[in-house]
């Protein structure tokens, strides 16, 4: 059948040759500079099919854009398996076919982002930057959906729209405001130890090849005896890590707003491939009382001399896309596309993700996204799944009936696979509440992350947040000072000092500018100013 699809598509018709334009329907273009008018001055007349088509399918050229991480670049490559965690034997830990055996290649798409700004958005703006990666394995697609940044703001999904309205521009104005942003998390302790990162340089990475990535949430693997280990994903770059300072990110944005997505597509164009190489954490399946944090609390880092970080496989990003719209907008990943020998945990924002994610891409590029090539696993597909919008094709096995599109059957339908390995049947017990995870000491580690930074790193921290902060209600400064008091007596000093400091003029919601944006509001003001006048024509 592909090979009668592949003859007829290379049929031509006498007035045609390879190179002839066409519209969708096959028909050779003789003209595509003029509407066929009444006159050369029209008007128009309604039986332009050759215009209708292009100016119609042009009106849906986009699909809707990402709620979050809109602004994103993608490159195709590989993931090499070590077939070890550290030192020893990965089937240990997990039977997952992809990890198995030493030099195992598996096809990969990842996808870098940023996440509050909109597709076109400046690279350089303060902000979490998404590392998604999809392995094209035998057993299916993995997708392992995560940040640069090891931690996340909450640890509980039913706060996350609410997160991210408050980072959004405001809904009246249209403009990112820091006092928004800052009413949230100081409302939301649990977010400083991420606040600490983002106003670091730690939140401006210099461009996609040097910058960490993260699984950020608690996931599983599974061994074949059907046990279980928690585990957490690390991507360290080979390129080694760099991080921009915002005044350094505000001479870089003057001149290339595209500066991250350059340096990728350049840098694999001319042979220099990055690479990454994936660690893991692992930790017994259990709540571990003997800790101050829980495992599944994703504000938390896993200390590395408790649980020291395993070495698996190495990235490579060999192939920049052949369309930018086919294959990184749309790209579709999800936190629940796990193969045998991965599973979840109870990680309660994994839970809610694994929800969202899916369905986001179900309500942005349609029912059947997953047969697009970009997303669809380079294996066999057979399911009773038909219908829906855009239908490529129906999944269906060689000789299976097709009047059969339900299953069990006797006559002819899809049959269940057998399970691979013993299966994971985790213990689960409990009332039903809804209350916070008891263990949540919100600035311990938020202090630890600030005594690791260098000098540099912390005054640029202090600078950022006195320049952002100094513009919020008074209210909002003092729950701040409070959390960076509790992490480091240095930390909420230092951070106090520098706003009784500040020129202190309370900013109205909705006087705002990208966050760590220094003088940002004085913009429009300074573009009247400088504006050259000229006369009308």
């Amino acid at each position: 059948m592909k090979d009668n699809h592949k003859e007829t598509s290379q049929k031509m018709s006498d007035m045609e040759n390879e190179m002839t334009l066409t519209n969708r329907q096959g028909h050779p273009i003789t003209n595509n500079q003029d509407l066929r008018t009444v006159g050369n001055r029209g008007p128009a007349t309604l039986e332009n099919y050759d215009f209708i088509e292009k100016i119609s399918h042009f009106d849906r050229e986009r699909v809707p854009e990402r709620v979050v991480h809109a602004r994103g670049a993608g490159a195709h490559g590989y993931f090499e398996a070590y077939g070890t965690a550290g030192d020893e034997p990965v089937s240990k830990y997990t039977r997952a076919k992809l990890f198995q055996e030493k030099g195992k290649r598996t096809p990969v798409f990842v996808r870098f982002s940023s996440v509050i700004h909109g597709g076109h958005s400046p690279e350089t703006l303060r902000d979490p930057r998404g590392f998604a990666v999809k392995f094209y394995t035998e057993d299916g697609n993995w997708d392992l959906v995560g940040n640069n940044i090891k931690i996340f703001f909450i640890r509980d999904a039913i706060k996350f729209p609410d997160m991210i309205h408050a980072f959004k521009p405001d809904p009246i104005t249209n403009i990112q405001d820091s006092e928004r942003f800052f009413d949230f998390c100081a409302s939301s302790p649990e977010s400083f130890h991420m606040v600490t990162f983002i106003y670091s340089p730690w939140g401006i990475p210099a461009n996609y090849r040097q910058m960490q990535g993260s699984g950020v949430n608690t996931y599983k693997w599974v061994n074949s005896e059907g046990e279980a280990v928690l585990v957490k994903y690390h991507w360290e770059p080979l390129q080694g890590i760099k991080n921009l300072t915002q005044k350094e990110a505000e001479e870089i944005q003057a001149k290339n707003f595209n500066h991250a997505t350059q340096d990728l597509y350049d840098a694999i164009e001319r042979g220099d491939y990055p690479e990454w190489e994936l660690y893991v954490q692992i930790m017994s399946d259990g709540e571990h009382p003997e800790l101050d944090f829980d495992p599944l609390d994703d504000t938390k880092l896993w200390p590395n001399d408790q649980f020291p970080w395993k070495k698996v496989g190495k990235l490579v990003l060999n192939k920049n896309p052949e369309d930018y719209f086919t294959e990184v907008e749309q790209a579709a990943f999800g936190t629940g596309v796990l193969v045998d020998g991965l599973d979840f945990s109870d990680d309660k924002m994994l839970q809610g993700r694994t929800f969202s994610y899916s369905d986001t891409q179900r309500h942005r590029v349609g029912a059947n996204y997953l047969q697009l090539p970009i997303n669809a696993p380079k294996k066999r597909v057979a399911t009773n799944q038909s219908g829906g919008n855009m239908q490529y094709k129906v999944d269906r096995a060689p000789g299976q009936n097709p009047h059969i599109n339900y299953e069990p059957s006797i006559l002819g339908g899809l049959e269940e696979a057998e399970q691979p390995g013993k299966e994971h049947t985790p213990h689960v017990e409990g009332k039903l509440v809804r209350q916070s995870i008891d263990r949540n000491d919100n600035t311990k580690q938020a202090g630890e992350t600030y005594r690791a930074f260098e000098d540099w790193e912390r005054d640029e921290l202090i600078s950022n947040l006195v320049n952002d902060l100094s513009k919020c209600d008074p209210r909002i400064q003092e729950k701040m000072i409070a959390l960076a008091e509790q992490a480091d007596d240095e930390y909420g000093r230092r951070l106090r000092e520098g706003l009784e400091n500040a020129k202190t003029e309370q900013s109205n919601l909705g006087e705002g500018a990208p966050l760590g944006n220094i003088d940002g509001e004085k913009a429009p003001k300074t573009a009247e100013q400088k504006g050259h006048e000229a006369d009308p024509y």
